[in-house]
């Protein structure tokens, strides 16, 4: 009969995920503090649970209510699972546990990722998502052993594009609970609004982000570190001076004037160290100009400027992290789109490095940009060139969201981008750059190359590649393509529904290791 009477006391102070949660007045929400808390499942005892050190506090202030709640409330807490306890202490109304699986796991070989800091991101996102929908808006976060992974799956999981919508998501402030490493909570936090920085721009609808205005946010952005940054936003007249051809055959069937976005970060002591150089591409809308996309889902080339958002973005944490690097960004900014003025297939145009290409499909557009970038951008003498763009629907086939498309002709600079992507669970994973498709793109009728291969949609992603490294003399070059990872439905658990801002994290990560090891 005891425990009836407890088990029935704990399932109304437990809001489960399919719970309504309780009425309250709105002054009473304004005022109201959450806290999010974590528990392992234990090695070897199925249903038993082990609180983490922040957990264990609590629980101890509360002379073990929160383990004997845990107990009696359900089934033991799984990986991802969470509860909602009401009421169990005087400063926080609402406290969340979340279930992180096994303390024990850690890099998994298989998945190319670190299980453990994967499982914090997820459940303290969906722990700090709970106490959002209940409009808590404050809430301190358990660090449950790693405060970086902990930041970055509350920071990235209570973003939500509500810029232009009348009613918004509650805003949540967040806040360490019970942890002496601030510096890696800083540090997590940076980490994530970068990837919604990213996100943010990638989001926003095209007549809000055109070239010009993607151009000066990124110039607020930076505009506290005029010290250590340099921006140089190139017109129109400027990029026909630098015989961008390539560039402006896209931008000329456009209204909106073309933007080359170009960064400069001096961040190392040694003022003659070779920057790191990174290339984004920026097409700010993309309806594929005169060989026209289909409507349906036309919308979402909003984000066909995901290259430079990422990398811009990156520049942007870089900056804030004060890393010990040079870097350098170049972002093309321009719309695709069909008018009288615009290209038409089967044109031929001519790069800045002087090679001729026959244009016989206007919307695969991003490589055109991109060679003039690539070309520019070797002028700086970079120690490794890192160029991002969402650039063929082949890459969404061949690897789907799991990972970026990484093609290299150097097997240390994967090494480096695989290594940081690993931490940052934000995945990369090698595809070939084979002569096979670079003699699809050089057998081209009227030029030295064609802006798409031989035999069409084979091997798509491939001979995209194939193309940008005709515009590489560099011996460190990596070409990532992010189409595939540009968007999330629900496979990252701890990203809502709409535009990524995926690799920023891997991209800031790889920059650090960089500063940091050489």
């Amino acid at each position: 009969m005891t425990m009836l009477l407890l088990r029935r006391a704990a399932q109304a102070a437990v809001r489960t995920n399919q719970s309504r949660s309780f009425s309250a007045s709105q002054t009473h929400l304004n005022h109201r503090k959450g806290l999010v808390l974590g528990v392992f499942e234990k090695e070897g005892e199925e249903g038993s649970l082990h609180l983490t050190e922040a957990a264990a506090g609590f629980d101890q202030s509360l002379s073990g209510k929160l383990s004997e709640l845990l107990k009696i409330s359900g089934p033991a807490l799984k990986k991802g699972k969470s509860r909602v306890f009401y009421g169990i202490h005087k400063d926080f109304p609402c406290v969340a546990v979340v279930g992180l699986g096994k303390s024990s796991a850690g890099v998994c070989g298989t998945e190319n990722w670190d299980v453990s800091k994967e499982s914090i991101r997820q459940a303290v996102s969906a722990g700090c998502r709970l106490l959002q929908d209940l409009e808590v808006n404050h809430v301190q976060v358990d660090a449950c052993g790693d405060a970086q992974s902990a930041a970055e799956g509350a920071t990235l999981g209570l973003f939500q594009y509500d810029q232009l919508k009348s009613k918004k998501k509650t805003k949540v402030t967040t806040q360490l609970h019970g942890s002496a490493d601030s510096a890696g909570w800083e540090k997590g936090l940076m980490y994530a609004e970068g990837q919604n920085l990213a996100r943010l721009l990638m989001e926003a609808p095209a007549n809000h982000i055109t070239p010009t205005a993607f151009a000066n946010t990124i110039e607020e952005k930076l505009a506290a570190h005029a010290e250590r940054v340099t921006i140089n936003k190139r017109s129109q007249a400027w990029i026909e001076e630098q015989q961008m051809g390539a560039f402006l055959s896209v931008s000329k069937g456009s209204e909106e004037p073309p933007v080359f976005l170009e960064l400069h970060y001096n961040g190392s002591p040694d003022s003659t160290q070779a920057p790191l150089l990174l290339v984004g591409k920026g097409i700010t809308f993309d309806s594929g100009g005169i060989s026209l996309k289909p409507s349906p889902s036309m919308d979402a080339m909003r984000a066909d400027m995901g290259g430079a958002a990422t990398v811009c973005a990156s520049i942007v944490t870089a900056v804030a992290l004060k890393l010990p690097i040079n870097i350098i960004g170049l972002a093309p900014l321009c719309e695709n789109m069909p008018s009288g003025k615009a290209t038409k297939p089967g044109d031929v145009v001519t790069a800045k490095n002087g090679k001729t290409i026959q244009v016989d499909n206007t919307d695969a557009e991003g490589r055109l940009i991109l060679a003039d970038a690539l070309c520019y951008g070797h002028t700086f003498n970079p120690r490794a060139i890192v160029n991002v763009a969402t650039l063929t629907g082949a890459m969404d086939v061949a690897l789907g969201s799991a990972a970026t498309g990484v093609f290299t002709n150097s097997d240390w600079l994967y090494e480096q981008l695989h290594k940081a992507s690993v931490v940052t669970g934000d995945r990369v994973w090698r595809m070939p750059l084979f002569q096979h498709y670079t003699r699809q793109v050089t057998d081209s009728q009227l030029a030295d190359l064609n802006n798409i291969g031989k035999y069409s949609r084979s091997g798509g992603a491939c001979t995209a590649a194939a193309f940008l490294r005709e515009f590489v003399t560099a011996p460190h070059w990596a070409h990532l393509d992010i189409a595939g990872v540009m968007s999330n439905k629900d496979e990252v658990p701890y990203l809502r529904k709409g535009m990524s801002g995926r690799p920023t994290r891997t991209l800031v990560e790889f920059a650090a290791g960089l500063a940091h090891n050489g």
